[in-house]
């Protein structure tokens, strides 16, 4: 919302922002309005109270802190909004500084506190995600465990929220997405009707044809996966599907919410005749939220996402499982203790963790191994060549087994992170890359203590991240907030802060000669992709027939992947199912470029302190540069003894180019996928003709088609065009970013120009919220001594304080 919109609504009767009463109290004296300020207050204190209590005490006195500042800067902008608005009210024209101020203030009024930290819970059905998040939550059974039958069907995300009761929201696929995924699932069911009598053998045995019938019979009833699109259209599912396709569901209590959700979440893996209303409408579902009440557990801002499988064959769903992936600050990437050492799908999910810092926002990657309580003593023994003197119990074989299980993954994480990362990155500096835990030692504590499950070290985890993001986000709030009024004061005087400087345009030329020079830095930072991306591509040239070879040959022949490859050229090269490893043509082609490039990429894109340039520190660069010249401009000008004007200067110049980095970070998704994304349209015309072929040994047929229809895109560039538009979307950012700079720091110049240019104007008497913003600007810096004085004290008694005894009187 803007200056302009604010306006038109005023004009339609609209209130202003805080001016607005309820006809309900109208007539009411501000006398009687004290009824309401003593039980106000107490809500607000309980709200506080509730809000951080997932946290320890010294935790929370510094988040109340935090969180006292933020709600009185927001107050005070609040005021000066009102104000402003009020003194321009009748105006009809404003001049463009006070417009600018206006809107700066309202989009920092509507700032949200504190943006959501997603966690992903990434791994295979049965890996134990789901236990996992109800330990955490310490909610025996919330979440649906998958067992011999049963698994999570859909993506859920676990948050806790201000609302008194639990509530579940079931979001499900709209009209036209049903109806864009019943076309290709009939397709791919009826093709099998039109093969020959190998090919229609081998389908019964198909998972991807499986799945699809399945889908169908659960909507629309039994036979339903014999009928054809058109039919399906006219026939009424079974549940029932509201019209604005999401279902919410309320509970007092955990359990009744889980007794109500489950159906929705649950998917049998097989056939059955009791389903019910809810179940059926499963293959309906895109994802689901579930909001707890304030939690002692888990904090307000931190989202859990139970992330199932690899994918879906539904492309809005499967598009969204990557988005959410991308979205994850936090990556868990979870795995039982039987299936940690290997396996095609866990070291799959490890990639696209991976890649995800890459092309997200992920800043975070660790493995969490489960289920490690399961350990058969004598066997462990025996491998480990040990005998009974060596280990003494149960859980000394538990933990010295999980010590060793540590130590080898975290090594071999780190090899995989150093081939893909720089070798500064962050992710790489972590102290816990790998954690074992155990949900069910944690509830039971028959063999380990809860300490030892590892489930409070993951919510320590999680409580750390929200502090240091809570910490970050309000000094950066009240910084700006103390620059915007700051501003009030330069519009409101009768001298230019820079009159000298822009009469000269020694400012202006200056500002433009670092344009210039920021915009070679960032072509210079770009050109060191320019060697592996060529690279890339001549080793994706020579291989691509090896790579497409592994993706198309089966060790069993054709026996249960006819129709599997049906459905990866229904989707365009991609399939992915809920139980099986995801097959993905154009990421295979493509790796090769990606193996190349990932190291230099994620170089160009990382924040820290990276050993070479990366494109942050360019823009870093330019900002105290200007800094610098705003200071000695402050010098030459008199602003010794006012050092005011110069701080206005230096926090608009932070701020604009602050805000730099959310769209750096939208613009890098995009970047990084520009490579799959060409090879997939480019080969979009072969994988259709594909798609179209039945009868006799259509699967080799099918082949034969991907085949010639990649030998002829490579011949005519394939790779290569998408080495240029991947060059094509670096370009864009760089015009984006020179442009978005370029821009701002014009209309922060205008600012500050004489007051011929018809920008000043008196305004009304800000003064007092001026004072009061310096006042909270000054107690950043005590606020941020007094959380560190007590993080100190509080590790003190930590390590003053006894170990704890373990199960049964066991000294740790």
């Amino acid at each position: 919302m803007d200056l302009d919109s604010m306006k038109s609504k005023e004009e339609l009767g609209v209130a202003p922002l805080g001016t607005g009463y309820s006809s309900s109290f109208q007539g009411v004296s501000p006398a009687d309005c004290d009824l309401f300020k003593e039980p106000v207050r107490k809500r607000r204190r309980l709200h506080r109270d509730r809000q951080f209590q997932a946290f320890p005490s010294a935790e929370q006195s510094a988040l109340k802190e935090y969180e006292k500042l933020e709600c009185r800067t927001r107050r005070v902008l609040s005021n000066t909004y009102q104000k402003l608005i009020q003194s321009v009210f009748l105006d009809d024209s404003i001049p463009s500084g006070l417009k600018y101020l206006i809107n700066r203030l309202l989009a920092l009024i509507e700032k949200s506190p504190l943006e959501p930290v997603y966690v992903g819970f990434l791994g295979i059905t049965g890996a134990g995600k789901s236990s996992l998040i109800n330990a955490l939550i310490r909610q025996a059974m919330f979440l649906p465990v998958s067992g011999e039958s049963v698994c999570t069907s859909c993506i859920v995300q676990v948050s806790s929220g201000c609302c008194e009761q639990y509530e579940a929201k079931i979001h499900l696929l709209s009209d036209q997405e049903w109806k864009a995924e019943l076309k290709d699932l009939t397709k791919l069911l009826h093709r099998a009707e039109q093969s020959g009598e190998e090919e229609a053998d081998l389908w019964d045995r198909d998972d991807a044809t499986e799945e699809a019938a399945q889908k169908l019979r659960m909507l629309y009833g039994h036979g339903a996966e014999r009928r054809h699109y058109e039919e399906l259209l006219r026939l009424k599912p079974r549940g029932r599907i509201p019209n604005s396709r999401t279902i919410t569901l309320k509970a007092e209590e955990a359990g009744e919410l889980s007794v109500k959700l489950d159906p929705y979440i649950r998917t049998r893996r097989r056939d059955w005749d009791g389903e019910s209303a809810e179940t059926q409408i499963w293959p309906l579902i895109k994802y689901v939220e579930v909001i707890l009440p304030k939690s002692a557990l888990i904090p307000e801002g931190v989202v859990l996402v139970d992330i199932p499988g690899t994918g879906d064959f539904n492309s809005k769903r499967d598009k969204m499982w990557k988005k959410t992936i991308d979205k994850c600050s936090v990556i868990w990437v979870i795995s039982d203790i039987e299936r940690v050492s290997g396996g095609k799908t866990h070291e799959d999910l490890l990639s696209e963790s991976i890649k995800a810092c890459q092309r997200g926002f992920c800043r975070d990657i660790a493995l969490v191994v489960t289920k490690t309580d399961k350990l058969h003593l004598q066997e462990y023994l025996r491998e480990r060549k040990m005998g009974n003197q060596a280990i003494q119990s149960q859980r000394e074989a538990v933990l010295q087994r999980n010590e060793i299980i540590k130590l080898q993954r975290k090594r071999m994480l780190k090899e995989k992170l150093k081939r893909k990362l720089p070798a500064d990155s962050k992710v790489l500096e972590a102290s816990d890359l790998v954690y074992t835990v155990s949900a069910h030692e944690y509830w039971q504590r028959t063999i380990l203590t809860e300490e030892e499950s590892e489930i409070p070290k993951l919510r320590e985890y999680i409580r750390k991240r929200i502090l240091d993001k809570k910490r970050r986000l309000v000094t950066k709030y009240v910084t700006e907030a103390f620059g915007l009024l700051l501003l009030t004061d330069t519009l409101n005087t009768e001298e230019s802060l820079l009159t000298e400087e822009l009469n000269t345009g020694g400012l202006r030329q200056f500002v433009e000669e670092k344009m210039e020079l920021l915009e070679k830095a960032i072509e210079q930072c770009f050109a060191r992709m320019e060697q592996p991306l060529q690279t890339g591509v001549q080793v994706a040239m020579t291989s691509y027939r090896r790579i497409l070879g592994s993706c198309l040959v089966r060790s069993r022949g054709n026996q249960g992947f006819h129709q599997t490859l049906k459905a990866v050229c229904l989707k365009n090269g991609v399939y992915a199912s809920r139980t099986l490893a995801r097959i993905d043509l154009n990421e295979a082609l493509s790796q090769p470029i990606y193996d190349q490039i990932d190291p230099v990429f994620g170089g160009i894109f990382r924040d820290g302190k990276p050993t070479a340039p990366a494109l942050m520190q360019h823009i870093d660069a330019f900002k105290h540069s200007l800094e610098e010249r705003m200071a000695e401009v402050g010098v030459r000008s008199g602003w010794k003894q006012d050092g005011y004007k110069r701080s206005f200067l230096i926090q608009e110049i932070s701020a604009i180019l602050g805000g730099l980095e959310s769209h750096i970070l939208r613009r890098k998704r995009k970047i990084y996928k520009s490579v799959t994304s060409s090879i997939q349209n480019d080969l979009k015309p072969c994988y259709e003709e594909a798609a179209q072929i039945t009868g006799k040994k259509a699967c080799e047929r099918m082949k034969d088609v991907i085949r010639r229809g990649v030998e002829r895109q490579v011949a005519e560039g394939l790779f290569e065009r998408a080495q240029e538009r991947m060059w094509h979307q670096f370009r864009q950012l760089k015009h984006g970013i020179t442009e978005k700079v370029k821009g701002s720091i014009t209309t922060m110049l205008t600012l500050a120009a004489p007051q011929g240019v018809g920008l000043c104007k008196e305004l009304a008497d800000v003064r007092n919220e001026q004072k009061e913003m310096e006042k909270l600007y000054r107690s950043l810096r005590e606020v941020a001594e007094n959380a560190q004085l007590r993080r100190s004290m509080q590790d003190f008694l930590l390590r003053m304080s006894p170990s704890k005894a373990g199960p049964h009187g066991t000294k740790l």
